[in-house]
Order: structure tokens, then sequence, then C-alpha cells
């Protein structure tokens, strides 16, 4: 009777060990998912050109500098126009002004300043979907130099109007890629592709087409080449049935 209770004990213990380690190891293992990515880009052409310049007059008399910079301003925008650019195209910023000083030393140390006059300057941004025509009056500004403007513009901004449009596009596209992913990823491994766990959208870029331009980890956005390519990543997490 001793030993038929200990037999029966040690049967007892084997079972517990075996519904035990059987149960951690359910825990241990949890249903299988698959990490993929995938990326969607898309080349465009800007349909917005923003372009900016300034000019600037100086002289010892305050009101003078201003008779002479307001002419200027008028000798810009009738340019503009002349060239088929539309007054609501255009707007000038309000005059800064800047006294100038000359400094003075003897023997090498500074003993004061000097007065110049009064540098007056104001800026001009044209904002326009007519890209190529601002294109060609930028070219040309240096004409303002025969009429007497010292005028100086900065290169033109590109921009693209329907950039959510296509960002939603580019989404699907990666979302799509990635899906084809895990798809093959799932076959190969002899299982079956489950439902989405999990989805979350990488960094937006902008960059100029064939320009070499390098990603940014926080995002790029190009805005000096009219062509460029945007592109998006997407990261999805599947269960593995």
């Amino acid at each position: 009777m001793k030993y038929l209770s200990a037999f029966i004990f040690s049967i007892a213990i084997v079972v517990a060990a075996y519904f035990l380690g059987n149960a951690y190891i359910k825990r241990a293992q949890p249903q299988g998912v698959i990490s993929v990515t995938g990326s969607g880009s898309e080349n465009f052409t800007s349909d917005l050109i923003v372009w900016e310049g300034q000019f600037s007059r100086m002289s010892p008399d305050l009101k003078q500098a201003f008779e002479e910079l307001n002419a200027d301003k008028e000798t810009v925008r009738k340019y503009l126009i002349d060239n088929g650019i539309k007054a609501d195209n255009f707007i000038f910023n309000s005059v800064q002004t800047n006294e100038q000083r000359e400094n003075q030393y003897q023997d090498g140390n500074y003993v004061g300043s000097v007065f110049k006059g009064y540098e007056l300057r104001q800026s001009v941004k044209i904002e326009s979907t007519d890209v190529e025509l601002i294109e060609n009056v930028s070219r040309e500004i240096t004409e303002l130099l025969n009429r007497g403007v010292q005028f100086n513009s900065t290169p033109p901004r590109y921009y693209y109007t329907k950039l959510a449009d296509l960002k939603i596009e580019m989404i699907s596209k990666a979302t799509e890629d990635a899906r084809m992913r895990a798809e093959k990823i799932a076959e190969n491994s002899g299982g079956s592709l489950g439902e989405l766990n999990n989805a979350g959208m990488g960094v937006f870029q902008i960059t100029g087409q064939n320009s070499g331009e390098d990603y940014s980890w926080s995002g790029s956005f190009n805005t000096q080449d009219k062509k460029k390519t945007a592109s998006i990543t997407m990261r999805l997490d599947y269960k593995i049935d």
C-alpha cells in the first residue's frame, strides 16, 4: 500500500510538471507577429513660385532718401506689371530705416563715429501660380539696374498647392507596398497573414529630382527645385496565422 501511494504521487508530479511546462511555453511564445516597412514616392512639378527682392537708397537727408526710394518703388512696380505680373501677385513691405555711421580711429584706438547718412530699404514679394512667367522675369531683373534701381533678388522658391492630396496617395502606396512584403514573408515562412496589429507613418521627405540631396531624420522640404520627389514610409505590424 505504501508503494502504491508513492507511485500515484510520482505520477501526479509528472502530470503536474507537464501541464505547468506546457503553460509556460505558451506564455513564452505568444502568437507570431511580423513587422514590415513599405515606401511610396512620387515625382511632381511645383505649381506655385515665390520670389523676393529688395531695393535701397541712402542719403544724409532722410526726406530725400525716402523720395528716391519711393521713386524706385514705382519703377519696380511698373517693371513687374509691364512684364505681365498682375498687381494682385506682389506686395511691397514696409520701409526699413537704418542710420549709417562710420567708426573713427586714432593711433589704433576708437574715438567715435561719424554720421554718413540714412539707408532706407524696402522689399517686394511676388507669389504666383504662373511659374514660368515669374522665372523669366526673375532672370531679367538686372534690367532694373539700367533704370537706376539698386535691386537685389533672392532665388525663387517653389511649392506645391496639392501637397495634402499627394501625401494621402503616397501613404496608400507605402501601405500597399508594406502589405505585399508582409504577405511574401508569411508565405515563405509557411504561414498566412493575419490581421493588422499596428501602423505607423515614417518621415515625409521632399527632395529635388536628380539632385543627390540627402534625406533628413526630421524630414526635408526642398524649396529650391521646381521638379521634386516626395517620399514616405509606413511601418505595419501583422499577426501571423
